[in-house]
Formats: structure tokens, C-alpha cells, sequence
């Protein structure tokens, strides 16, 4: 008996696909090619998934873990010879405590049902990005994502108290505890967390929530230089204190798209700005708090740190105006486009901005950059379209981006992870004695490499 029809006796008919029904699944966001796996299983439970990854490991068979599938580096491709390991079954909310403040979930699950769970409770699950209706909170862990307010509740890692995996054997680690403190050995949940699938099948977690906001201050501002937002950035931090829970900043390029047709958003301030940012506060006292909010907002203009602001007064306005932020799906407007997502010392975001564009002017007669991210925490998303697209583009272009990031110290990868695409440019970001420990790691735990091979780690 093969694998396919052993998994089908196993699990049941309807949670094997083959043929047509996988090829009419995709590989990511941006990937219009249909996925070209060998079949494709649906496991109901962390026990279906232990099984199917047994099996596997017996018989040497890759396996690709999917989510989502909102995932821009290629971490979901999977070719011929792979088996998908689907976790869209795993989608039930096991348990909320809100005396705790944890939320226990399987790890299909979307990110909105949890934040809209933890709403009916009065809490808030921290971590937003605008792909919250599609991408799973196994997703999330897998990559460690990071979203909107990283500069006040941090990334994924920091909402995850415990989780089970199941590793490439089938041996199910499970460590569901819901405790902060927990310094009993190893934190082994934090392998798991941003390894991609590579070291694990991640099933279930117990993830944090915190009191939800009693106020939300909400602002788009323009200013005449970046120098000048990043000293607003700092005035910000000193006088909203831990109340600051975003800084988004867009270069003119991004706002323009956002905000033209067909783009449905309104227009909150005049085009021809050099640079926006989207600023944001949640704080427990609402009155307090919005003199607050606006008292800073009074001194940065006349302190000359804004031009001009938009302020949020009632809750559409307030989504109206992160509908701006998360329209990202406008930048297809620039035809074959390539993605980016970096960090870097603030300090040098404006420098480093300059040099990838010259270096895209340098190769192309009229190149389209678009960034935009989240200053706060240091992350940039940088969008290239150069009119042309291919492997031997493709790289001409990571080249004008990477390059310079090198140089200025930065990461290749801030919140997306490294999948197929950024993994020959892991050595930008990591040294040869830590990626040396990587590789220890992937072979400790799967020793087979049946787990999203090809995957992170370059090859040796």
C-alpha cells in the first residue's frame, strides 16, 4: 500500500485531495501559479497530524505545511514529490479565560475570529496586520509575524505562552501551559516560533490577551522631511509614554496609490507631502487621554515637527483612516512588482531609502518604489516595480535592496520570514557560526528533512 492510499484509509476519503482539487489551491499571496503538490491532507486533530508526519517520516516523504496562504516569501511552495499537510480543519477556539486572559486555539483558526473573540470578551489580542481575515495563527507562530502594534504589545513571540507541535516523527511536544513566568529548562515553544514548518507542525496555542483600550487617538499627519518624523517619533514616545501603540510612516509614493482611483479611500490630506505617518495611542482613560493625544499633536505643529494632521473622532473615521495602511493590495497598480520587508536603524532609513532608489535608476529608465512601514520598530517595506520581471530581474533587483541594507547593518527579513525567496540572502543577516547552529537544529529535529525542505536554511 502507497502513502496516498494509506493516509486515505487512515483519515478517510475526504481528507486526501489530489489532482485538480490541489492544483486549484495556490502558494501564497502573489503566486498565481496553482500548487503543484502530489496531494494534499486535511488532519482534524494534533493526533491525525502526529499520524500523517509519522507516516511520512517512515517513508522519506516531504512535507509542506500550509495555512493561510498569505505568506509572501514562498514558504508555502510546494513542488512535485510534496505532500501538503493542510491545517484548515484545526480551526476551533478550545477555550477563552478571561480571568487569565488567555484564549486557547487550534492552529487554523483566522486571526480575526481570535481578535473578534477576544472583543466579546472586553479583551484585546495584540497582534493586527491587514491580512487578518485570511492568515492563521499558526501562520502567525510560524513566522513570528509582526503587524501593526509591535512597538507597544511586541510580535508574535511575545503573545504565545504556550503551544503544542508535532515533530517530523510524529512525536507531539505539547506545552499548553498559561503561565508568563515559566523558567523550568529550555523555553522550547521558541524553537518552534518563526521556524517556518521547518523544525515542526505547530497545532495548538495558548495565546495572550490584555485588557482591552477604554480610548483610541488616532492621527494622520504629514511633515516636510523624514528627519522631521522621526523627531516626532521620539516626542511621541516621550510624551504618550506606553500609550503609543503604532507609528506607520509612508513615503508620498505609497499615500498617492492609496489614495487615488480605484482606490476607494477618501483623501485625508493634500497630496505633495514629502512623508505621512499614522499615529496611534490606546489608553484607560478616554477624556484624559484624547487632551492628551491632541496636546501633542498641538506642540509637534508648532514646533514645526507636522504640516498638517487628520485626527480620528469617532470609530469609522478611525478605520477610514488604517484603511490607508492596509490597502496594500493597490500597489498591483505598478504591474510585475517585487516585495520587500527589512529592518534597520532608524538613523539610517533615510540614507538607505535614497541609495535603493538610485540603484534602481541606475538599472532601469523608470523604476516605481514604493515604501511605507512600521517606524517604531524599525521596518520598512520597500516595493519594486522596474517594468520587467524573471529570475535574472529579480535578482538585479534584490541586489539594488539587499546591498544596501548590508551595510547599514540591517536584517533581510523583519516580520515575513526567509521561505524560498530571501533564503540565499540569509548570510546578509546572520553569521556563518549561527547559521551553522541553525542547520544543527533542523538536523536534531528532523533528521530525515522531510519538514518544508529547501526551506530557510541555503543550501550547504
Amino acid at each position: 500500500m502507497d502513502l496516498i492510499d494509506r493516509l486515505r484509509q487512515e483519515l478517510g476519503s475526504d481528507s486526501v485531495l489530489e489532482g485538480e482539487e490541489v492544483r486549484q489551491r495556490g502558494s501564497g499571496w502573489g503566486r498565481p501559479e496553482p500548487c503543484g503538490a502530489l496531494a494534499l491532507v486535511r488532519p482534524r486533530s494534533t493526533e491525525e497530524v502526529s499520524l500523517v508526519l509519522r507516516s511520512c517520516h517512515e517513508m522519506r516523504q516531504p512535507v509542506v505545511t500550509h495555512g493561510g496562504l498569505t505568506g509572501l516569501v514562498g514558504g508555502a511552495v510546494a513542488g512535485e514529490g510534496e505532500l501538503v499537510l493542510s491545517l484548515e480543519r484545526l480551526n476551533r477556539i478550545e477555550e477563552v479565560d478571561a480571568q487569565g486572559r488567555t484564549m486557547t486555539v487550534q492552529a487554523g483558526v483566522t486571526l480575526q475570529a481570535v481578535q473578534e473573540h477576544a472583543e466579546a470578551e472586553g479583551l484585546l489580542f495584540a497582534l493586527d496586520l491587514g491580512a487578518r481575515g485570511s492568515c492563521t495563527i499558526g501562520g502567525n507562530v510560524a513566522t513570528n509575524a509582526g503587524g501593526n502594534h509591535v512597538i507597544r504589545y511586541g510580535m508574535t513571540r511575545a503573545q504565545v505562552l504556550g503551544l503544542e507541535a508535532v515533530l517530523a516523527d510524529g512525536t507531539v511536544i505539547s506545552d499548553l501551559g498559561k503561565m508568563l513566568k515559566n523558567n523550568a529548562g529550555y523555553d522550547l515553544k521558541q524553537l518552534f516560533i518563526g521556524s517556518e514548518g521547518t523544525l515542526g507542525v505547530v497545532t495548538r496555542i495558548v495565546l495572550r490577551l490584555w485588557p482591552r483600550p477604554r480610548s483610541e487617538a488616532t492621527a494622520l499627519v504629514a511633515s516636510a522631511s523624514f528627519g522631521k518624523v522621526v523627531e516626532l517619533l521620539a516626542e511621541a514616545q516621550r510624551r504618550l509614554g506606553s500609550d503609543l501603540a503604532a507609528f506607520e510612516v509612508m513615503w508620498p509614493e505609497f499615500y498617492d496609490i492609496v489614495t487615488t482611483p480605484p482606490a476607494r479611500n477618501q483623501r485625508p490630506l493634500e497630496h505633495g507631502h514629502p512623508i505621512y505617518a499614522l499615529v496611534e495611542a490606546l489608553g484607560t482613560s478616554p477624556d484624559e487621554d484624547r487632551a492628551r493625544f491632541e496636546a501633542f499633536l498641538g506642540e509637534a505643529v508648532e514646533a514645526g515637527l507636522v504640516e498638517d494632521a487628520a485626527v480620528a473622532t469617532t470609530p469609522p473615521e478611525r478605520r477610514a483612516l488604517w484603511a490607508l495602511r492596509d490597502s496594500v493590495d493597490q500597489l498591483a497598480r505598478l504591474g510585475p512588482i517585487y516585495t520587500f520587508d527589512v529592518s534597520l536603524p532608524i538613523a539610517t532609513m533615510e540614507s538607505y531609502v535614497a541609495e535603493v532608489r538610485e540603484r534602481l535608476g541606475r538599472e532601469w529608465s523608470d523604476p516605481k518604489c514604493v515604501v511605507f512601514g512600521h517606524l517604531g520598530d524599525g521596518n520598512l517595506h520597500v516595493i519594486a516595480g522596474v517594468g520587467e520581471s524573471g529570475p535574472a530581474v529579480r535578482l538585479r533587483v534584490e541586489h539594488a535592496v539587499y546591498d544596501p541594507l548590508r551595510a547599514r547593518a540591517g536584517s533581510v527579513s523583519a516580520e515575513h520570514g526567509i521561505g524560498l525567496e530571501k533564503r540565499p540572502w540569509l548570510s546578509w543577516s546572520r553569521g556563518p557560526d549561527e547559521i551553522a547552529l541553525m542547520r544543527r537544529i533542523k538536523v536534531a529535529l528532523d533528521p530525515k528533512g522531510i519538514l518544508n525542505p529547501g526551506k530557510v536554511l541555503p543550501p550547504e
